[in-house]
């Protein structure tokens, strides 16, 4: 009896899961399949590989890449924590990558927001794979758009929100712009995990690592909840929210962060908000080991796809 291969291109509906050899195929996220037409496409995995912006060690470019090879070794159905199969009712294609030309950096920016624009404008949402943290904010940018201010989610060992001059690309100093430009509500957003010291919150409600640590998952989930009520929210995903025993792979890594259980609890806690948009950011695979950090995102990743799909596709819970 022949075995599934290579469903990234074979597959030919949009739903289910079918079982492919973890170690063969080609790489789409999820094992989805590869495509442009998105009729019918509730998400899109889209990579944006740019880390121009990058402060600290370079390598997020590779990110996209390394989170959908690995993912392969999570393609098998119900997702543990969950109780469903995404796919069962999420319709879910990998768009492929957001391309660029890496020798006119000033014009990346329009190119990252013009990307997430022509998804969002077919009606379609967006998981989206890192490239470096600045890649989320022309993302947001298109989704405030279309959906208003933005309540951020924003898992992170930094705040990115120093303050910068107008116009300046710097992965971390976006949702400072962000804030300032109405692109997201400061006041019904929450910044979870960080532990580098700014002295300005913007208004943003900050729930530092030292704070999940001691405070809990529990009480994490509900400040979140309390933050965005009801409103549109974007989760944004920065890999090095982990601790570096978690996610070494990554950039700019800060040590005190969470566990990678801390993290999917949370985001399981979440079930029900009104998450319109997602992203996973700063996977640097130059520094990983034994791809654990591309593991960690591409789990992250996966969870993300979950929380969508409980909110807005119905699936059966249990």
């Amino acid at each position: 009896m022949s075995q599934a291969s290579d469903l990234a291109f074979t597959r030919e509906g949009l739903y289910g899961t079918t079982v492919e050899a973890t170690f063969a195929g080609a790489t789409s996220f999820m094992r989805r399949r590869y495509s442009r037409d998105l009729n019918g496409v509730d998400v899109a995995i889209t990579g944006v590989p740019y880390d121009l912006a990058t402060s600290n060690r370079s390598g997020a470019r590779m990110g996209p890449r390394a989170v959908r090879a690995i993912s392969s070794t999570l393609s098998w159905g119900t997702v543990m924590g969950w109780g469903f199969d995404p796919f069962d009712n999420l319709a879910a294609v990998d768009y492929g990558d957001c391309t660029f030309d890496s020798g006119r950096p000033e014009q990346i920016p329009d190119e990252i927001y013009h990307h997430a624009k022509s998804i969002l404008d077919q009606g379609t949402a967006m998981l989206m794979l890192g490239g470096d943290h600045f890649s989320t904010y022309p993302v947001i940018k298109a989704h405030a758009e279309k959906h208003g201010p933005i309540s951020l989610i924003h898992f992170d060992a930094h705040s990115d929100t120093w303050e910068d001059e107008d116009g300046r690309i710097d992965h971390g100093t976006m949702f400072y712009h962000a804030a300032k430009q109405g692109i997201v509500d400061p006041e019904h957003s929450a910044q979870v995990g960080m532990r580098l010291f700014n002295p300005n919150n913007h208004g943003f409600n900050v729930y530092t690592a030292e704070w999940v640590h001691e405070e809990g998952i529990e009480k994490t989930v509900a400040a979140i909840r309390q933050a965005v009520g009801d409103r549109p929210c974007y989760v944004s995903f920065d890999i090095d929210c982990l601790d570096p025993s978690y996610a070494p792979g990554t950039g700019t890594p800060v040590v005190g962060g969470l566990s990678s259980h801390q993290a999917l609890k949370i985001i399981r806690g979440l079930a029900g908000i009104n998450v319109v948009g997602m992203d996973v950011v700063e996977v640097a695979p130059a520094y990983d080991v034994s791809e654990i950090t591309a593991l960690a995102a591409a789990t992250i990743g996966l969870d993300l796809l979950c929380l969508y799909a409980y909110k807005h596709c119905s699936p059966q819970k249990g």
